[in-house]
């Protein structure tokens, strides 16, 4: 009742106020009456700032709320400096987690990536299922689902906003075998920023640092498949639009994205002045003057472009029934992908009708209650088939290693070196 959207919040700001007014109007002395009307402002202040919370139906609780703005959610989770091999990697979490724990809840960690291409220095938080500590999944290269946030936020809002753990091991309860490994980078770089997974030209490689560096990182070091049909991204808001604009462009690298109420063409961003991180932000078109970039990074028209023979990693839509532009962009882009997708049927002389599901939540529009509506069944229609994928990429990497076992490669025989001068020859 008493939490930031309950009745009783608000009907306690509306008392403390009307005290306050109570207070200007019978005090006599000037001095408290100035006091009462300041303090008068900060229960008005509240109430508005609540009231757009409970619109967007962002946070729910106390804890959320301050887990998230201050960060101090972020110091109860472990930090972890990933090294070494896969291997390593499995012997050093062994030794600072309990494994029978592990092996019911999973394990969140957090670590500093910093990019090998975009030379950028971020904070990512990971998330090992259950199935990653249990023995009948010891030598299995999990899939993985990168998920990113939307703007202003950071990747702790999976955790207190999203509650994506929970969601996600409700889903693991009755489909064990569709376990993945969860990776939230941080997409902005900072609160104040939004700079929609973008490259800037001549400025911050965001794009690169979520699409490439991100990814590299974890398959490098974690037990999970290489960036291909067995990864996933996922995003809502500015992250949604992420999702969608890295999946076209890293085509080979994903298969498949969950939009959230995304949208299909950039707008305007808010980058760091000078580039550098820390500065104030400031709003600028990262394309203007490139055109050329503007069509690529623009889902809604990129799409007509991608070449038929390129396949595409399979797109999951949603949004909330109550926003109409959001409906609107969703519908639009899925008439699109299905267009492309009968095209490239058509090239391959396949039958099938292809089909992009789109769920619409109800008695909702861009706010925290449709994304947490749409997590789950986003969830449940993406892990089955990066599970697929994982599988069949362990099979053959199975059948190499068993042919490399059956035929090893002879190395060729070494030929006699010639003498050395002054030196009579060998018989």
């Amino acid at each position: 009742m008493f939490e930031p959207q309950g009745a009783g919040f608000f009907l306690l700001l509306m008392v403390i106020f009307a005290a306050l007014i109570v207070w200007v109007a019978v005090a006599k002395q000037v001095v408290f009456r100035v006091l009462a009307a300041c303090l008068a402002f900060v229960p008005a202040m509240a109430f508005g700032i609540a009231s757009v919370n409970k619109f967007y139906d962002y946070y729910q609780t106390w804890g959320g709320m301050i887990s998230d703005l201050t960060g101090q959610g972020a110091s109860t989770i472990p930090k972890y400096a990933v090294a070494g091999s896969n291997r390593q990697f499995d012997k050093d979490i062994g030794r600072v987690t309990s494994t029978a724990e592990d092996a019911q809840v999973g394990y969140l960690f957090q670590t500093t990536i910093v990019g090998q291409r975009s030379r950028l220095s971020r904070n990512v938080y990971v998330y090992l299922p259950p199935q990653y500590f249990q023995k009948a999944y010891a030598h299995y290269r999990f899939p993985v689902i990168e998920l990113l946030h939307g703007s202003p936020g950071n990747p702790q809002a999976w955790l207190s906003v999203m509650d994506v753990i929970p969601t996600f091991l409700n889903l693991l309860g009755a489909h064990p075998s569709d376990a993945a490994v969860l990776v939230m980078p941080d997409t902005d770089g900072g609160q104040q920023y939004g700079l929609q997974c973008l490259n800037n030209p001549g400025g911050i490689q965001d794009m690169t640092f979520v699409a490439e560096d991100v990814p590299d990182y974890i398959a490098r070091f974690v037990r999970v498949q290489a960036p291909g049909p067995a990864w996933g991204v996922a995003g809502y808001s500015e992250g949604g639009y992420c999702a969608a604009n890295i999946a076209l462009q890293e085509p080979d690298r994903y298969g498949a994205a969950g939009i959230m109420s995304g949208y299909f063409g950039p707008i305007q961003s808010q980058v760091p002045t000078g580039n550098k991180p820390g500065s104030p932000p400031y709003t600028v078109n990262v394309f203007a003057g490139h055109p050329a970039l503007q069509l690529v990074n623009s889902p809604s028209v990129y799409i007509t472009k991608v070449p038929l023979p390129v396949p595409l990693p399979a797109f999951w839509l949603a949004a909330g029934a109550q926003d109409k532009q959001d409906i609107s962009a969703a519908a639009n882009f899925r008439q699109l992908v299905q267009n492309r997708l009968l095209l490239q049927n058509r090239l391959l002389l396949q039958n099938s009708s292809p089909d992009v599901p789109f769920v619409i939540v109800p008695d909702g529009g861009h706010q925290g209650s449709v994304w947490r509506a749409a997590l789950g069944p986003m969830l449940a229609w993406m892990t089955p088939q990066l599970a697929v994928q994982a599988a069949k990429a362990d099979a053959a990497a199975a059948s190499a290693a068993a042919q490399r076992k059956a035929h090893p490669v002879k190395s060729p025989t070494a030929l006699p070196s010639a003498p050395a001068k002054g030196q009579p020859a060998q018989k």
